[in-house]
């Protein structure tokens, strides 16, 4: 395993203060996690700050993965580019996994809205639902329930993780060693990494879908947009930086 750089070493630093910190201090989640525009927990520094927040305990997981993530492809990509250019790739591709997660929210909002303003609901009900989930059981006769948890929950769930920056990395990765062999515990055989990490993009892609009101069939609690949103802008800037020659003497 390549030796943790320094850049990713401060990064690592700061996503373990943040997590520590949020569970002993009550407003570290409503402040800098990732919320609806609309919505009055929304802050202009939240894309940036909730890419340093992870789910709170006893969920170790979620951390516990990005982190391993962070230093494994990381190390290998900031030795390659040097501590600038890593750090403005890692801030892209997380900014770019909050773009398009709230662009996704924002599409399930006002799919939902839509619905309840189509079917004649008060608008003093409709931020009622919005806001606070409460209605009367006679607004169901008029629009299905998940139409209802759709505006309630695009409204009201904060994004939290460092995972769509980690996506950016998982991809730029592929694109510089398409022939590393990568594995994990519950696939005993290594597969490429130019094949692992397009089937795990598609994989959150079709879980996104599913999950959402193109299909209705229920989400998995996991923003598989922001892993997409990430993925796509690593890959972006990869193909930008191949074609341009934009390379590390830039960064001096």
């Amino acid at each position: 395993m390549m030796r943790m750089t320094e850049t990713v070493k401060q990064l690592l630093i700061i996503n373990i203060i943040f997590y520590i910190g949020s569970q002993f201090v009550s407003a570290a989640y409503p402040l800098f996690s990732l919320y609806f525009p609309e919505n009055p927990n929304f802050r202009f520094w939240q894309p940036i700050t909730s890419m340093f927040m992870h789910a709170p305990m006893p969920n170790l997981m979620h951390i516990a993965f990005n982190m391993f993530a962070l230093v494994s492809f990381g190390s290998a990509l900031e030795h390659f580019w040097g501590g600038k250019k890593f750090l403005f790739f890692y801030i892209s591709c997380g900014l770019g996994a909050a773009l398009l997660h709230v662009g996704f929210s924002y599409y399930e909002y006002n799919s939902a809205l839509s619905a309840l303003q189509e079917a004649k609901i008060p608008t003093d009900v409709i931020n009622m639902i919005a806001k606070e989930g409460k209605y009367n059981q006679t607004i169901t006769d008029l629009v299905p329930l998940s139409t209802l948890e759709q505006l309630f929950f695009s409204f009201n769930t904060p994004s939290v993780g460092a995972s769509g920056a980690i996506y950016g990395l998982l991809t730029a990765f592929a694109f510089m060693f398409p022939n590393a062999e990568l594995a994990l515990l519950f696939i005993p055989v290594p597969i490429k990494a130019k094949y692992f990490v397009p089937g795990l993009i598609f994989l959150d892609l079709f879980l996104g879908f599913k999950g959402s009101s193109i299909f209705g069939s229920g989400g998995t609690g996991i923003a598989h947009f922001a892993h997409v949103g990430g993925a796509i802008t690593g890959f972006i800037m990869m193909w930008y930086w191949k074609n341009n020659s934009f390379n590390n003497r830039r960064w001096n």
